[in-house]
């Protein structure tokens, strides 16, 4: 179950306004919520890899690690890559699933495992190399990447379009793999980017905000989308925007009271 997003926004504005501190209005709370729940997503993978050194409880409630793991569930997705050869001539590549197996808008954040499904129906795993071995192995006929062990290379395309006229921001990272007779089949596991917050609203006659309960609709723009964390979360997201807050309305107390919160809960997981 997510965390929703007019609850999270409604329980904000009753603390900023407890106290005639300040509002914050539906977009600067977009904005920051979109930011919070990034920041709290991305520490995932910094806290993953800290439990993953410290000795664990028997108690499957109480295992940091396995709960840290439920929480990154949320977003573990698969897809399909797809072949291309024409939008950079010369250069043969797969490029990675912006939809899932589900059918849904799904970017990846994190790349897992990546397989190759033959013609039969067989499955294998293709090994991530660096650079130089991806290209070194492919010297000698006793370690030549073959169908029954493809290997593959995670690197960005080069930075310019198919003229080679501009060049291309943030260019995106894409699949080379071996041998070159494999063109389908590719499918990664991954983890996907999570999904801008929105709490959507209408306009009512006195100027006042009304919540928009519909799911968002990307056509129309129009529609609220909840957190997509897990529930445990919502203090910690709720803690987190009124810090953000707190530099919006310029109140000092708030970032304060609010980060010295954070940072407690935060030596308490590491406790």
């Amino acid at each position: 179950m997510a965390i929703n997003v007019n609850t999270v926004y409604q329980t904000v504005l009753s603390i900023l306004n407890k106290e005639q501190r300040g509002y914050l209005t539906p977009d600067e709370f977009n904005k920051t919520a979109t930011q919070v729940q990034l920041e709290i997503f991305e520490k995932y993978f910094e806290d993953l890899n800290q439990q993953i050194r410290v000795p664990q409880t028997d108690l499957d409630y109480a295992d940091r690690f396995l709960n840290l793991d439920e929480k990154l569930a949320i977003f573990k997705t698969y897809g399909e890559a797809t072949y291309n050869t024409t939008d950079y001539p010369g250069i043969k590549y797969f490029k990675l699933p912006t939809t899932d197996a589900y059918n849904a808008q799904a970017d990846v954040h994190t790349l897992g495992t990546v397989t190759y499904t033959d013609s039969y129906g067989n499955i294998t795993e293709l090994q991530r190399l660096s650079r130089t071995d991806f290209y070194n192995i492919q010297k000698s006929p006793l370690t030549k990447a073959n169908e029954s062990f493809p290997t593959y290379l995670y690197e960005s395309l080069p930075n310019q379009n198919i003229a080679g006229q501009s060049l291309i921001e943030n260019s995106p990272r894409v699949l080379y793999v071996n041998p070159s007779t494999i063109t389908s089949g590719i499918n990664v596991d991954y983890i996907r980017k999570p999904s801008d917050v929105k709490w959507g609203f209408s306009i009512a006659a006195r100027g006042n905000y009304i919540f928009d309960d519909n799911f968002y609709n990307p056509g129309s723009g129009q529609g609220s989308k909840n957190f997509e964390l897990h529930e445990s979360e919502q203090t910690n997201v709720i803690l987190r925007i009124l810090a953000y807050a707190g530099i919006i309305i310029e109140d000092p107390t708030i970032v304060q009271i609010a980060s010295q919160q954070v940072s407690g809960r935060e030596a308490n997981k590491k406790s």
